[in-house]
């Protein structure tokens, strides 16, 4: 029977390269092999690079039989979100709005990083039109499906790239999350993911979102993150928003345990209503922290829900996009789209100004909290993922996505590093997310405590798609 490689971390399949116990042919043919089964169920990827993948693993087989790799990631396949730009690979944005035929002449900055380091691009993940929500569909591509269950949504913006991730189509997967889009996927499909604090992955251009906007990795395990970053996170002088260019050693291996380390719980911020078996599996989760020694305090940050906020500037970002856009092209858009890029036209110069102000006022606040405290530890979602092509879960409780996505946003605020990580299986046997959150420039605790947490909490293995 050949070898599958449905839980091969990049990690491990970069020492199986160096040893010679695999290929990246072996392993880009077996990627390929499972993206042909499983993508039409589950509807990830708006391309894929089959040709060139094939290609670029044959050198790169031959620059590892020669001890010459390319560099730390040659060989590796990786994902691009349709919101990025890719040399030779369309970038549509999930819209109907955008010129089919390109050209697609340059890479970003992100995906520039990861050619340079040897990884093979093996296609583009889906998002929803111009990344707006938090789950994923959109007039061009459809709906994206959850690999747990199809009736289900994997989440957003960056859906396609966690329901990639979920079924190892690919190991290291780039994600945008302007208000939770690397956290929400994540949390839904089983994986982990982080947005990184603000600046330390070049963006170009610049997101309607300006700087709520950060891209990160998405992946199986925090070490294949760690790995990712080490990569991604380098400067671009083309990215006219660059904050502390010079971030860690991202491969700095984690602590023996957490001693020492002053951890923050809030079950709910004091105002988030949960489902009760998620809360359960996040107590679970947490109880570890305390048996890795750190000393764990029950207490919300302090805040109260910002979502005001973040909307005025959500809003007025989603306008800057429907400017440009004929009245033709209007029509063809998302509707829920069309309908808050009209919300942002009716928002103030005096309201922008207000939230820029109390948008500096929460980071403050919470870079005193971090003065305290090493970790802020919340559920990353409230509720189970829900039926697929709905921007809320069916009913009237929700209105906008942003109502039922209340533990990320507020991040995107203030810049912080904030990941998510599986922590086991609600009682329908879907994912639950365990959010950290670090003070700025962080990271790191993130990444470590991630992977001490790994080694207690129960393995999820890529779901089988009915």
């Amino acid at each position: 029977m050949a070898e599958t490689f449905e839980t091969l971390t990049a990690v491990d399949a970069l020492a199986r390269f160096g040893e010679g116990s695999l290929s990246p042919e072996t392993l880009i043919d077996d990627c390929l092999a499972r993206i042909t089964r499983d993508n039409p169920k589950v509807n990830a990827f708006t391309c894929v690079n089959e040709v060139e993948a094939r290609r670029l693993a044959a050198e790169s087989a031959q620059r590892w039989q020669a001890g010459t790799p390319l560099g730390p990631l040659d060989g590796i396949p990786v994902t691009i979100k349709d919101l990025t730009l890719t040399k030779d690979l369309p970038t549509r944005l999930g819209s109907t709005t955008t010129p089919p035929d390109g050209p697609w002449e340059v890479d970003a900055p992100i995906s520039r990083h990861l050619r340079n380091a040897g990884a093979i691009m093996i296609g583009k993940t889906t998002s929803p039109e111009f990344g707006w929500k938090g789950v994923t569909d959109n007039p061009l591509h459809g709906i994206t499906r959850n690999p747990w269950n199809i009736q289900l949504t994997p989440g957003g913006s960056s859906g396609g790239a966690g329901a990639a991730a979920a079924l190892n189509l690919g190991m290291l997967h780039q994600g945008s999350d302007a208000g939770g889009s690397i956290r929400i996927p994540c949390s839904f499909t089983g994986t982990f993911g982080i947005k990184p604090t603000f600046g330390w992955v070049p963006q170009w251009p610049a997101s309607t979102m300006s700087t709520l906007s950060h891209l990160g990795p998405m992946t199986r395990t925090a070490a294949d993150s760690a790995l990712m970053l080490s990569v991604i996170a380098q400067p671009d002088v083309r990215d006219g928003y660059s904050g502390n260019p010079l971030g860690p050693d991202w491969l700095t291996p984690p602590p023996v345990d957490l001693r020492g380390w002053r951890i923050a719980f809030s079950a709910d911020f004091g105002y988030v209503e949960v489902a009760p078996d998620i809360a359960q599996r996040v107590e679970e989760a947490v109880a570890h922290l305390e048996a890795l020694g750190a000393t764990v305090d029950r207490i919300d940050p302090g805040f109260s829900d910002p979502l005001k906020t973040f909307n005025t500037l959500w809003f007025s970002g989603a306008t800057q996009a429907l400017e440009k856009l004929n009245e033709q092209q209007q029509a063809a858009l998302d509707p829920g789209f069309l309908d808050i890029a009209r919300r942002g036209q009716d928002v103030s110069l005096s309201a922008y100004l207000a939230a820029r102000r109390e948008r500096s006022e929460l980071t403050a606040q919470m870079a005193a909290f971090h003065q305290r405290y090493d970790l802020l530890v919340t559920p990353t979602m409230p509720i189970a993922p829900f039926a697929a092509g709905h921007n809320v879960p069916p009913g009237e409780r929700y209105k906008d996505w942003m109502d039922w996505t209340p533990f990320s946003y507020p991040f995107n605020l203030t810049q912080q590093p904030a990941a998510s990580l599986p922590c086991g299986l609600d009682n329908q046997g879907l994912p639950v997310g365990l959010h950290l959150v670090a003070g700025k420039y962080q990271d790191l605790k993130i990444l470590h405590a991630a992977q001490l947490l790994e080694r207690y909490l129960p393995p999820l293995t890529p779901p089988v798609i009915a």
